[in-house]
């Protein structure tokens, strides 16, 4: 693969630009009506919609805020309750502290949802670094998971660097752009840029670190025992890569096959035709492979399964 061309970094960070919404520095046009939830150093902010057990929690990607996620929260709280919330400087949530690793943001998740009493066990659901996260804190708390349903999580041979090393220099390169954008806007005065900072501030930190120590953690885990596990896959090639899109697509499927093989429940799940923006192209398929593992954690409990649930779930078998 070539390097010095900055279109293919631009596509494999998840077409990063059209996340950048004002929600995701804080800029919301409509006053937030989301819980702000404190855990001492900072506050993050959570949105909660429906009713019902496990509770599903999701985590989203580098620079994507919860209000991206509302279209799939809506469909998930028909059946049961859903957590959504901003990492720290998304939002409203204020900017935490340094580094932004998957350790420390699956140790903030875990706090936000004592603070918030929202009990678990629960149906973890993680999109791209999201995704990693999620790894983080089934690897820690093993007995607050109920299932969890990985979204497109990026691949760890290159996020440890040892595909595609050209991409990883490009890689490096936008981190020291977005750390740029926040040094440059921390000196001003006006507070939308000082949001702006804080932002910029967090995510280059998200990304360095899942190149580094975030990634680290995540190819430590051997296992996540018996933990139901669903790993869904794109499978459309990103043309911006050109000659080596096939091929890429290909390298991202395969990893991806390898986390769906840590656990003894695992599963595997191809979304042809589908971009990295899963939940967005396939919102069925995703909610219909989430929405199993609360079907499989109800039926583990007396009373569990109900003529109502299944009639939400179109695709899945009544069990009847």
């Amino acid at each position: 693969m070539k390097t010095g061309r900055m279109f293919p970094v631009m596509a494999l960070f998840v077409n990063f630009a059209a996340g950048l919404s004002p929600a995701s520095f804080g800029g919301e046009v409509h006053p937030s009506p989301d819980q702000m939830v404190g855990l001492g150093s900072h506050r993050l902010q959570m949105h909660v919609e429906g009713e019902g057990v496990p509770v599903i929690v999701i985590d989203a990607g580098l620079s994507d805020s919860l209000d991206k996620l509302r279209p799939l929260q809506e469909r998930l709280a028909r059946v049961t309750r859903v957590i959504t919330y901003n990492r720290a400087g998304y939002g409203q949530s204020e900017p935490g502290p340094l580094p932004r690793t998957g350790g420390r943001e699956a140790e903030e998740l875990k706090a936000l949802l004592e603070k918030a009493f929202v009990s678990g066990p629960y149906v973890l659901v993680g999109h791209s670094l999201g995704a990693l996260n999620m790894q983080v804190f089934a690897s820690k708390y093993p007995g607050d998971v109920a299932g969890m349903v990985l979204l497109d999580p990026p691949p760890l041979s290159f996020v440890r660097g040892r595909k595609y090393l050209d991409l990883g220099a490009m890689a490096e390169r936008m981190t020291a752009e977005w750390q740029a954008i926040a040094d440059s806007t921390a000196k001003s005065g006006d507070a939308g840029e000082k949001a702006k900072s804080s932002f910029f501030q967090m995510i280059a930190s998200e990304h360095r670190e899942m190149f580094g120590e975030t990634g680290r953690m995540v190819e430590a885990i051997s296992t996540f025992g018996d933990i139901p596990l669903v790993v869904v896959a794109a499978g459309k090639p990103n043309p911006a890569f050109g000659a080596v899109a096939e091929e890429y697509q290909k390298y991202w499927i395969e990893q991806s096959r390898l986390v769906a093989d840590k656990s003894t429940n695992g599963k595997f799940v191809l979304a042809e035709g589908a971009s990295h923006y899963l939940y967005l192209d396939v919102p069925e398929l995703v909610a219909q492979n989430i929405l199993s593992l609360v079907l499989e954690a109800r039926a583990k409990t007396p009373g569990g399964r109900s003529k109502r649930f299944y009639e939400l779930i179109p695709g899945l078998p009544n069990g009847s």
